[in-house]
């Protein structure tokens, strides 16, 4: 019988183990026995998803070796900055074949690796992939309809993993741009924290209009750059992402964002949530790895620069309406502005699907 395996027992993999669960055996990893113990014993998560009862198809454990062995599917549901460690870890059980599937928005701060990357060369034997979309834990966690992709260039691969996940009210779609999809997921992490400090400095909706859009065409950018598909940025792991999170009050970056609208201190505010802030974590290795392939990020600099203190919130708005004026398509051609042309980071086009 074809078994899921999920590794991270935070609100998203919680939820992903909670759906596996519904279509057939499921372990969830957490790596603290007390934790694993209470969801055993009480089949919820107070922590994180409180109001989701997990299903009996769902067995808890501390055990990396019993959560892994024998799965058809294993799902990575950590934090990016201890990604590569859990995988080490468990890879000693994991059978050459199986289908890994990252759900971590992040890069790997040290070596600006996306979680593929670093499966790549942890776990060269496995199929890789992400899945990512406009996904909220508590929302899926309470039934409501919703829509992701999983990314994934093993078709077979992704085939096996959109069968093991998909529900009655989770559709789940098959994509072959790990790259696009993958690169928009961190993105729109960082973005998100913009969009809520416009919100914390009580900005309107034309203002949170105007930065996503242009939030948008930095995603979509770095996208192509880095080898991606430009039709991607309009997926659900796209815009369908950067909308939810940039909107929601119920996310964590935007959250984070309208704190520190507010005049809140990152520390005070990293320290009162019990969950990663992933566009915190990557925000430095993002704008690292657009500057080292040519490509700009306006919105995700002066993100930066606000968390390492570089410079306010209003500052950063400032910055950003100063810039000089160009063509709003100026990556589809020859750029033009009052000044004459401008360039800004490279003009590619990704492979054709």
């Amino acid at each position: 019988m074809e078994r899921v395996c999920v590794l991270g027992a935070g609100s998203w993999g919680t939820t992903v183990a909670a759906l596996a669960g519904r279509r057939g055996p499921t372990a969830l990893w957490c790596r603290r026995p007390e934790l694993a113990a209470a969801l055993a014993a009480n089949r919820r998560n107070p922590d994180y998803v409180p109001d989701l009862v997990l299903p009996e198809g769902v067995r808890v454990t501390a055990s990396l070796a019993e959560a892994v062995q024998g799965a058809s599917l294993v799902v990575l549901a950590v934090p990016s900055h201890g990604f590569r460690q859990v995988v080490r870890e468990a890879r000693a059980w994991l059978p050459p074949g199986v289908p890994v599937v990252s759900l971590a928005k992040g890069l790997e701060r040290s070596s600006h690796r996306r979680m593929t990357e670093v499966l790549a060369e942890e776990l060269p034997q496995c199929p890789r992939g992400v899945l990512s979309g406009p996904n909220l834990a508590h929302e899926i966690a309470a039934g409501q309809p919703a829509a992701t992709v999983v990314a994934m260039t093993d078709p077979s691969a992704a085939l096996l993993a959109q069968r093991l996940l998909h529900t009655d009210r989770l559709r789940i779609y098959t994509n072959d741009d790990v790259v696009g999809c993958e690169v928009a997921g961190v993105t729109k992490n960082v973005l998100a924290l913009a969009a809520g400090m416009a919100v914390g400095l009580g900005l309107g909706d034309s203002s949170l209009a105007a930065l996503v859009t242009r939030g948008l065409a930095e995603l979509g950018r770095l996208v192509v750059a880095l080898g991606g598909e430009r039709l991607t940025v309009t997926s659900l792991a796209g815009v369908g992402d950067l909308v939810a999170t940039c909107t929601s009050p119920h996310s964590r970056n935007r959250s984070a964002g309208v704190a520190l609208g507010q005049g809140r201190p990152l520390a005070e505010i990293l320290g009162g949530s019990r969950m990663v802030v992933e566009g915190v974590v990557s925000a430095r290795p993002l704008v690292e790895l657009a500057a080292h392939h040519g490509v700009e990020l306006p919105i995700g600099q002066q993100v930066l620069d606000v968390l390492e203190g570089r410079a306010t919130v209003v500052e950063a708005v400032d910055r950003l309406m100063s810039r000089t004026a160009k063509a709003e398509f100026w990556d589809l051609g020859e750029p033009v502005s009052a000044e004459g042309p401008v360039r800004e980071g490279p003009v590619r086009e990704g492979p054709g699907r």
